[in-house]
This record gives C-alpha cells, sequence and structure tokens, in this order.
C-alpha cells in the first residue's frame, strides 16, 4: 500500500489554518483506490509524516519572518541537511507543536492531542524506500537470556554449587553452559561498545525491558541472540520505518537465519561500517495481521517465554485460567456485546501463526476458509499459517519429504507404470527431494502467505481441501474447546468454540531488516 502524506495533509489541514495547504502539494488523496476511511494506526502514521511536513513549514515561516537563514547540520559525509534540527529548536517547537498535534488529531479522528513524533527516522534511513542509509542516533539492544542465565532464573534459590549439581542430575553439562555464556555475553558487549564508540547512544535490555517506551526511544532495533530473540523483538515494533538488525552470539550453536551472516558476530565493527557508508540492501519481510472476533478476543494472551521461566510444568492450568477470564477492551476499542468483539491483534507475526488444541493429543476441529471459499469442516492436528520468511521454518519442516520417501515414491510409479526408472540412483533421488522441498519456500518480500493442514483427518469425511497451499486471506472458525492461537512460538491467544480469525497480509506492516551482499 502507498499513500503520500503531502497529499494526506491537503486534506487533514483545514484550508483556513494557521498552517494551510496552499504551501503543500495539492491533489485528490485515494485511500488504495477504496472510498473507505483508513484505520486509526495508520492515520497516525501518516499523521507522523505529515507532522515533519508542518514543521518544514513552520520553519521556513519562522526564519522568513524574521529574515534569517535556515541552518543546516554538516554530517560526515559533507553533506548539509536540516532533517536533525528539531531537538535544538525547543522555542519553536512550543509554539508550533501543540496547536499542530491537536489539528492534524481532529481532522484525522483520532484521539484529542495525539502525540505525534517528529523524529527524522525519514532521514537518517533514506528518503526513498530502497535508499541505502544507516544514520541512527538512538540504538536499542535486546539480548536473549543464555541457556545459564536461564537456569540461574529458573532455580535463584540454588548455589551455585546446588545448580552445578542440579544440571548434572539431568545430565547437563555445567562447564558447557558456562563456556557458552562468555561466548554469548562477549559479542553482546562488542555490540554495545561499537555501537557506543561510533556515536550511536546505546541501550541494552533484555526481554522484561523491552517496553513500548523504549522502543519508541530508539531509531534501530538491535537483537544480540538468535532467531528467537529476533522474532521477539520484531513482534513489538508497529512501523515499518524502524529497522531491526540481528546479531547471531553464538553461531556455533544456532543457524541464526534471521541474522546477518555468522562472521560478522565476532566482527561487527565491519558490519557497522558496511551499514554505515551504505553498503547493503534495505529488505522488508512481509508480516501476518491477525483479527479475532469472538467472546475472548480481547483477552491477554499467555507469554509463553515468560511462562517458561516462571511455570514450565503449569502451560495447560496457565492456559485454562486464560481462557475463563471475562473479556475486556483497549482503550478506543468499541464492543457492543460480548459476542461480536473484534480485536486487531497488537503483534504482527513474521514466521507463523498456529492454531489447534492446547493439547497436541486431541484432535483440533475448525472450518476454513482460503480467499473466500466457502467454510470447509476439517479436523487435523491444527493449521500452520506462515509468511515467506517462515517458509524455511516450522512450515517447511512439516511438508519436507525425505530421500526415503522419494525412492519409495519412484518404486511405486516404476511398479504402475512400467518405466524403467532409476529408482537407486542416488543423484536422482537428491536431485527430486531438493527440487520439491525448495518449492515450499518463498519470497519473504511478496504478499503471501502459506497453509498447512497438519495430519488432515480423512477417514469418513468429506474431506476434498488442499492440505496446503497459498493465500492472501484465511478465515478459520474454531469449534474446540482448549485451544489457542499462538503467534511465532510466543504469545498465546484464546480460540475457542464460536471464535473467529482472520489473517490477511499487507504490505505496511512488512518489518524493514537489512541485507549484505555476500
Amino acid at each position: 500500500m502507498r499513500y503520500c502524506a503531502y497529499r494526506f495533509l491537503h486534506r487533514a489541514v483545514a484550508v483556513n489554518s494557521p498552517l494551510s495547504s496552499d504551501t503543500l502539494v495539492t491533489g485528490r488523496w485515494w485511500w488504495c483506490d477504496r472510498q473507505q476511511r483508513p484505520p486509526a494506526e495508520t492515520c497516525k502514521r501518516v499523521g507522523e509524516r505529515a507532522m515533519k511536513q508542518i514543521w518544514r513549514v513552520a520553519l521556513r515561516r519562522h526564519y522568513a519572518s524574521s529574515h534569517a537563514s535556515l541552518p543546516s547540520v554538516r554530517h560526515r559525509a559533507g553533506t548539509a541537511r536540516t532533517g536533525n534540527l528539531l531537538p535544538r529548536l525547543a522555542p519553536i517547537r512550543s509554539a508550533y507543536y501543540p496547536a499542530c498535534c491537536a489539528l492534524l488529531s481532529s481532522r484525522l479522528g483520532l484521539a484529542p492531542a495525539m502525540h505525534f513524533s517528529t523524529s527524522s527516522t525519514a532521514a537518517e534511513f533514506g528518503s526513498a524506500a530502497d535508499e541505502p542509509v544507516f544514520r541512527p542516533r538512538r540504538a536499542l539492544v535486546l539480548t536473549k537470556f543464555s541457556r545459564y542465565e536461564f537456569e540461574k532464573r529458573r532455580h535463584a534459590h540454588l548455589t551455585e554449587e546446588q545448580l552445578v549439581q542440579d544440571l548434572e542430575s539431568r545430565g547437563s553439562d555445567y562447564n558447557s553452559l558456562v563456556h557458552h555464556h562468555k561466548i554469548h555475553t562477549k559479542n553482546r558487549e562488542l555490540v554495545v561498545n561499537t555501537l557506543r564508540e561510533n556515536g550511536i547512544e546505546t541501550r541494552l535490555v533484555d526481554r522484561f525491558d523491552y517496553t513500548d517506551s523504549n522502543i519508541d526511544w530508539a531509531d534501530v532495533i538491535f537483537t544480540t541472540g538468535g532467531d528467537g530473540t529476533f522474532l521477539m523483538a520484531a513482534s513489538k515494533i508497529h512501523t515499518r520505518d524502524k529497522p531491526i538488525i540481528g546479531i547471531n552470539s553464538d553461531p556455533s550453536r544456532s543457524v541464526g537465519y534471521l541474522c546477518l551472516p555468522g562472521h560478522y558476530t565476532e566482527n561487527f565493527p565491519l558490519a557497522l561500517k558496511r551499514l554505515l557508508t551504505g553498503k547493503f540492501q534495505w529488505m522488508w519481510r512481509q508480516r501476518l495481521r491477525v483479527t479475532l472476533k469472538g467472546e475472548h478476543a480481547f483477552d491477554a494472551p499467555v507469554e509463553l517465554h515468560d511462562q517458561q521461566l516462571q511455570y514450565p510444568e503449569y502451560r495447560f492450568l496457565d492456559c485454562w485460567q486464560e481462557q475463563h477470564r471475562k473479556p475486556t477492551t483497549d482503550d478506543g476499542a468499541t464492543q457492543h456485546s460480548v459476542g461480536d468483539a473484534v480485536h486487531v491483534l497488537p503483534v504482527r507475526s513474521l514466521n507463523e501463526v498456529f492454531v489447534g488444541e492446547s493439547l497436541s493429543s486431541r484432535v483440533s476441529y475448525y472450518e476454513l476458509s482460503v480467499d473466500g471459499s466457502p467454510r470447509t469442516k476439517l479436523k487435523s492436528s491444527g493449521l500452520t499459517i506462515c509468511s515467506g520468511t517462515g517458509s524455511t521454518s516450522w512450515s517447511f519442516n512439516i511438508n519436507k519429504v525425505t530421500p526415503q520417501c522419494i525412492q519409495r515414491i519412484l518404486d511405486i510409479v516404476t511398479a504402475e507404470t512400467g518405466v524403467d526408472l532409476p529408482t537407486r540412483d542416488p543423484k536422482l533421488i537428491e536431485r527430486v527431494t531438493t527440487n520439491f522441498n525448495n518449492s515450499l519456500i518463498f519470497d519473504p518480500s511478496k504478499c503471501l502467505m502459506a497453509y498447512t493442514i497438519r495430519d488432515p483427518v480423512v477417514f469418513g469425511t468429506d474431506f476434498n481441501s488442499k492440505p496446503r497451499g497459498f493465500a492472501k486471506r484465511i478465515e478459520v472458525k474454531s469449534r474446540m474447546f482448549d485451544a489457542c492461537l499462538v503467534i511465532d512460538g510466543g504469545l498465546s491467544f484464546v480460540f475457542n468454540d464460536g471464535a473467529t480469525a482472520v489473517f490477511e497480509i499487507f504490505d505496511e506492516d512488512a518489518l524493514r531488516t537489512v541485507q549484505f551482499s555476500d
């Protein structure tokens, strides 16, 4: 989806206002060729861009009236910009900012005097979507808990000697845990120190301090850990303008598919140099938007990461309590009755969403509609819906075939057709296996979802659905009584009988990441 803040502002700001639209680009504003009002969250995002234009107009008028020249800031590259002047212009800000916020809020139908960010994100990361510019002022580094830190938190009452004994009784190697913990902390400190040495204000937080206020403070998010840490960080980023960059803090223990290549772990200064000099490409990873409808649509989710630290043996009980909470609404949300609550979840899924019974041993019952098709009643071991990023993860491992399967299929084809196939040729079997498995993977930047019906129950039913496929919109209605909808393995939402979930993918929800040519 594309929109223009200038044209948007032409419609949002009254012609007779102090900052009239005659100073802006004129033209009729369209919303995706549809005559409808955009979502409030998008209004706010576009409003923030509009605020930047208002600031430019305000600054020009201020300096024009005082016959002064508009100052600029000289950067290392030798180019002059005005994008970072706002912190230095407090007197002008106090005069213009409240009125601008009130004006935009009223025109956009948002909360009174809503705060619009005036950070120079567009200037710091390029004016064009594909322009490789990286000049952040503030960085937030989210670090994972190492296995050693995890065990220390789970068993906080144990001394170090008692922890050693407890780990040994479970067959775990204490020395190995400490060794990899030191690797993780060393590489984490390298990231933090390198950022600070390059003049970037940096905060280091763990997942308990990874709050909206810290995220809003930062211009860029770095993660030190693996793919799990990256997914956790991505879930709370609500704008496509804030970059996230993953650093695999221990490549010997994990692949880090979503992170920078492993050789940058111990050479992060080189990675940062490439970023600051523009030797990279922006990459937008599409994410899934989930809308819940039903009695428990506004129930708070279960945080599975925190739950594992606190009550690892009581997951079922916590889910059960969660399912019996009274529904509540967020600020600004409307709910006419308990049964028709509609909630666009405040998190986006980068990898996949799982829908099914909380206990995997139970059969999951649900109705499925793909791209507006009639609903089909299904029984299975659950349903997964993934993005292009997630097509290399759980979804891939559910659907992939092995050389053993391919060899058996070739044997059957030979027997049924009489065609003499080289069923014992290992190279042929490997090629066929690889070609099929590669067909399961698709571009992370593509606005497309892939769904998989896990272990469909077909005997004694009228099953005629494809067990897997691609879609742009999926609707699932629950017929289960202890079910959850789990986003990226981290957040578990109640999804019981009668509840409906709509899965969609929009370009405006894409996650901004970086990619090196190597």
